[in-house]
């Protein structure tokens, strides 16, 4: 073995190759055509260890099996060219300690020997560098690649057999891709879908919560982010897809988000469907009326299911209603989405036969009508309907009849509002659950409800419709109690004189059982005999009135208000008296209240020795009338003021409304007790010009 000093003898410079010994790749040098080994240095040995000296290199590294690496040597030789050869692995003997494959980088090119003969000159120096380590690191490098090239395979498989859409999006959130599930779903295209274009196929009252949810993703950029939102199709109207995406990282930043979305409409609707149906039967507990169950129940269809909800009651007492030329209903129960009018919840009416709402009611089925937003058919609904529909930009309006021991009780409508799509049968299905579940609750109040119908009829049967009168208009509502099922001593009455003067009267009787009833309507026949007979001041009426009911009725006493409206001085003005009665309320058309109680007297059945008075009230143009019993005021604990302060606050607020939903909005805005019936009747005058 010879060592770096005795170089000298092959004819080179020992200083020469003491320059390359210190250098940090490892260096050989060969000569000749055979490649004799001239020179190894320091790094050189360090990771082949010490080779002869003066032989040929296949011999120098005879344990080596990769004959083709000596061949590379003839090849730089023969053809001057130099040649590298990068992350070439070891011979199997040349392993780590650890045992790992080693790996190096080589370069080779000719290299010539001045003091050397001509035909020995040439030779090959040789650098080389071990890059085990780099290599290795790549290797993990490219094993993590592929390792994630086959999750992400693996999960794009995935994904496609459990969700309809998939969606990439930049780090900002903005899409970032097409996406054909989406365009297939939605048919919204790449020019709209792509950045926010999304949000555009988002149901309306979606967008804005979606929107902050994935704004909160974004920032706080959580393992997943999921949500649930209603998405338009291209079949028309919305179905409910559950999003969830996750952020793909590198580097611990975000570079992208991807993300399904997954149709899970059928499930929402059974979750929905057993969601409402707990919250029906909670809304019922404890409901000791009818219409606090009704109103209940119409709060859970609101806004779940619908965006106006409306609940009739049946009182025509007919058995067979299709012999019926009318059907007379009550709303006892309204609600309203946010931002839509409410309708008042009490208004009695009678339907005609030819009625889409009667049909249905008749043949016990329901019924769905839809129409453009605003424009309903005119026949769909009681009073007042049409015109909320309109107000409302409803779409549809879904008819329920709800059946109590084989007989039609209810009517539900539920309305759907702007782009909101109708409620369908699978919604209509639904509200039958609901009302079906309600049956056993409902039987029990229903058998005290229709004792109340009973009274009802009776109490109408006592009862004159107003007149008609060229140039005024009057309205009246009757409410009984919501405590009692026997009728009542309220009573309303209106008729025109031969002179011409209009007559509105509306009294109270005592106590609520059938003895008030018939002296209500004793008292009320007499005083139409009065007013006939005579043409005195509404003062000495009530003072006879008084002394008829002194006189025939013993302890009884009752209360009334008398008024004649009588043509004056090209316009009208009121007459009128009050025995212990609420006074009547003149509204404006500026909608300025005023009590009246100039005309105030004693109450009837009490013994006053001197005459009633009466007082003078001119009726400006547009001017409401309104006469009322105490029951509308009066609220337990509470003082009386209270309640007519609140009655001249929500007239003054309904001065201009029509006469009809001016009547049911009051009534329907005034927190009654229900401990008590309820008489009303107004007088409208014609509007200013």
């Amino acid at each position: 073995m010879s060592g770096a000093g005795e170089r000298d003898g092959d004819g080179v410079s020992g200083l020469t190759f003491e320059v390359l010994e210190p250098a940090p790749v490892g260096i050989a040098v060969t000569l000749g055509h055979d490649h004799r080994l001239l020179y190894t240095n320091r790094g050189y040995r360090s990771l082949f260890g010490e080779r002869p000296l003066g032989v040929p290199i296949r011999e120098a590294f005879s344990d080596l099996v990769k004959k083709d690496y000596f061949l590379l040597f003839d090849q730089v030789f023969d053809t001057g060219e130099p040649i590298v050869v990068t992350d070439m692995p070891g011979d199997p003997t040349l392993l780590t300690e650890s045992g790992q494959e080693r790996f190096f980088t080589f370069s080779l090119s000719q290299t010539t020997f001045d003091d050397r003969p001509l035909a020995d000159r040439r030779g090959v120096l040789v650098m080389c560098l071990e890059v085990t380590d780099q290599v290795g690191s790549a290797r993990e490098i490219q094993h993590i690649a592929d390792e994630r090239r086959r999750i992400l395979r693996r999960y794009e498989s995935l994904v496609r057999v459990s969700a309809q859409i998939i969606w990439v999006t930049g780090p900002q959130g903005g899409v970032s891709e097409p996406s054909p599930g989406w365009e297939r779903v939605t048919g919204q295209p790449w020019e709209e879908f792509r950045g926010e274009g999304w949000l555009h196929a988002l149901h309306p009252d979606d967008r804005a919560e979606a929107a902050q949810s994935w704004q909160r993703a974004l920032e706080r950029v959580p393992d997943r982010w999921e949500h649930t939102y209603r998405l338009r199709t291209t079949e028309g109207g919305y179905r409910h897809f559950q999003v969830r995406a996750v952020p793909i990282k590198q580097d611990g930043r975000v570079i992208e988000w991807v993300g399904s979305c997954t149709d899970i409409e059928e499930q929402w609707q059974a979750q929905r469907r057993l969601r409402l149906l707990s919250r029906a039967a909670e809304a019922m507990a404890n409901r000791t009326s009818v219409e606090e169950m009704l109103g209940a129940l119409a709060d859970v269809i609101v806004p779940e299911l619908a965006d106006g909800c409306g609940v009739h009651l049946v009182t025509d007492l007919a058995e067979g209603l299709a012999g019926e030329t009318t059907l007379v209903v009550e709303r006892v129960a309204t609600a309203a989405g946010p931002g839509l009018p409410r309708m008042p919840r009490f208004s009695a009416q009678r339907l005609p036969s030819d009625a889409r709402f009667v049909r249905a009611v008749r043949q016990a089925r329901p019924f769905l009508e839809t129409f453009p937003p605003g424009s309903p058919p005119p026949d769909l609904g009681p009073a007042g309907t049409r015109t909320w529909l309109e107000l409302s930009h409803a779409n549809s309006l879904a008819i329920l009849p709800v059946s109590v021991n084989g007989t039609v009780a209810a009517v539900v409508t539920a309305a759907t509002c702007g782009d909101r799509p109708p409620i369908g049968r699978a919604g209509i299905d639904l509200l039958r659950q609901i009302f079906e579940q309600a049956h056993d609750a409902l039987q029990n109040v229903m058998h005290f409800q229709r004792t109340r119908q009973i009274a009802f009829a009776l109490q109408h049967s006592l009862l004159a419709d107003p007149p008609r009168v060229p140039g005024l208009l009057i309205t009246a509502r009757y409410r009984p109690s919501l405590a009692a099922a026997e009728v009542g001593g309220d009573w309303y009455d209106s008729f025109v004189l031969p002179d011409g003067a209009t007559v509105l009267a509306i009294g109270d009787v005592a106590g609520h059982d059938l003895r008030a009833a018939v002296a209500m309507g004793q008292l009320r026949n007499m005083l139409r005999g009065m007013v006939v007979d005579r043409r005195e001041p509404p003062g000495e009426i009530l003072s006879r009135l008084n002394m008829a009911t002194e006189t025939l009725y013993g302890d009884e006493t009752a209360t009334c208000v008398l008024a004649r409206i009588e043509p004056h001085d090209g316009g009208h003005r009121l007459n009128y008296a009050v025995a212990g009665h609420p006074p009547p309320l003149l509204v404006t058309y500026a909608g300025e209240g005023r009590f009246l109680t100039a005309g105030a007297n004693p109450l009837l059945g009490v013994p006053y020795p001197r005459e009633y008075v009466s007082a003078r009230e001119p009726l400006p143009p547009g001017a409401t009338l309104l006469l009322y019993t105490d029951g509308l005021v009066e609220r337990p604990g509470e003082n009386l003021d209270d309640g007519l302060a609140r009655l001249s606050e929500h007239a003054g607020e309904l001065a201009r409304a029509p006469l009809e939903q001016f009547c049911d909005e009051v009534l329907s805005r005034m927190p009654v007790s229900g401990q008590d019936d309820i008489a009303m009747i107004a007088l409208r005058m014609p509007g200013p010009g």
